[in-house]
């Protein structure tokens, strides 16, 4: 008899969701090799794999069961997705299509890679990044460029506006999650998508603002106000946004600067200034990889206050997402100053949560981490930063602790966390 995979919830189910992973009508004490491999939507192939061994009753649990090495060691219920490994050297595990569900093919072999045998069986799990009822619909009015999740049910709810860093484009899959949780979320492009600008050069504000004026509008956007949630570049352009305009109440920020960059900013008669940087402070590694951290210049320094922003000015409260091993930001020091400046003014010093081992790319739960990869706009390699298994638990607790900030700022709610760090 062929061994059964046992995947629990059976089906598809999102790809924030933990499942159980299991496989019978195994030998006691058989040895095995588990793998896992998907495709994504241009054709890049990524796997991992686990050694193993069935208990006394031919069961392998994941959830029991410790890999014995492979991809990754110990007790890991979710290895076999957050270890996935681009084939490709670079490639980034990343959803550009939520409309479809990903497809991981699982494989279980007799023995152990890298001398394992037969096939003993297969299966295909789907995790989709719309839950069921989920609403996309694409945002075309007056000048935004956007897509608009909104969950199940008649409404209103919190609103969420989501914005993504330096690479540009319309990234849609960490809204689309969020809206699974009872959120209306809008994932906002800025440049680099459809009739936007192709590069970051001067940004306006108005445009954000135009954002913020259309979701409270919306008849099923909960007001009177909203949060941000900004990743990287995206995460100082939600800092001015908490500062300079209305309708704001609780703000995420995921390793970002406290200081504007890039592309200097401007909003009516005011202009805030790109923090200077010197691409000649660029350290590379002995794979060839960028380190980039320290190209951006001191914001402390007095040449550099003009660009920083006053997040004083804002009236929400404030969550930093920090990765202790960012490569891209100095990112913990960033989050330091803003604390201090709120502070300095009488404001609420703002929730910073730090991750030790893990670098600039803190995603939802189960993708894999980016340690590196070839930047969009520079078109080099650059050092991301991190450790699998330390990111991995990270991704987990910091997806529980954004529902829980946005629930109790946006609604009122208390949200259960399930995570363990």
């Amino acid at each position: 008899m062929p061994a059964t995979w046992i995947l629990e919830p059976a089906g598809r189910c999102s790809w924030d969701e933990p499942v159980r992973i299991a496989v019978h009508g195994l030998a006691p004490r058989q040895p095995v090799t588990l793998r896992a491999s998907l495709r994504d939507e241009k054709g890049a192939l990524f796997r991992a794999h686990a050694r193993y061994e069935a208990d006394a009753g031919g069961l392998l649990d994941l959830e029991r069961a410790p890999a014995l090495g492979g991809s990754f060691v110990g007790l890991e219920p979710m290895g076999l997705l957050w270890a996935l490994e681009p084939e490709k050297p670079l490639e980034r595990l990343v959803k550009r299509d939520v409309q479809t569900p990903f497809a991981v093919e699982l494989e279980v072999l007799d023995g152990h890679e890298p001398d394992a045998g037969r096939v003993l069986g297969r299966a295909v799990h789907e995790r989709e990044f719309l839950r069921p009822g989920v609403r996309r619909e694409p945002v075309r009015a007056g000048g935004l460029r956007a897509t608009l999740f909104l969950p199940p049910g008649a409404g209103p709810f919190p609103g969420i506006i989501d914005l993504f860093g330096s690479g540009g484009g319309l990234c849609e899959y960490r809204a689309s999650l969020l809206a699974g949780h009872g959120f209306a979320v809008l994932a906002l492009a800025y440049f680099r998508f459809e009739d936007l600008p192709e590069n970051l050069e001067a940004l306006h504000l108005e445009y954000f603002e135009e954002a913020v004026n259309f979701m409270l509008q919306h008849p099923q956007v909960k007001g009177p106000n909203v949060g941000l949630l900004g990743f990287s570049k995206g995460g100082d352009l939600c800092l001015s946004m908490a500062s300079f305009l209305k309708g704001i109440t609780a703000t995420v920020l995921i390793n970002t600067c406290v200081a504007n960059t890039i592309a200097s900013l401007h909003y009516k008669d005011m202009i805030i200034p790109s923090l200077g940087s010197d691409p000649g402070r660029c350290t590379i590694n002995e794979s060839g990889h960028l380190h980039f951290m320290d190209v951006w210049d001191n914001p402390l320094e007095e040449p550099n206050y003009p660009s920083i922003i006053p997040v004083e000015r804002a009236q929400g409260p404030f969550l930093f997402i920090v990765g202790m091993d960012d490569q891209d930001w100095k990112s913990p020091v960033y989050a330091q100053i803003a604390s201090e400046r709120l502070q300095a003014h009488g404001k609420d010093r703002p929730q910073i949560i730090c991750y030790p081992g893990t670098g600039h790319c803190i995603d939802p739960p189960y993708f894999p981490p980016c340690r590196a990869s070839v930047h969009t706009v520079l078109g080099q390699a650059i050092v991301h930063g991190g450790e699998p298994k330390a990111q991995s638990r990270a991704q987990v607790d910091a997806w529980q602790q954004i529902q829980t900030f946005f629930h109790k700022h946006l609604s009122g709610k208390k949200f259960a966390q399930s995570s363990k760090i």
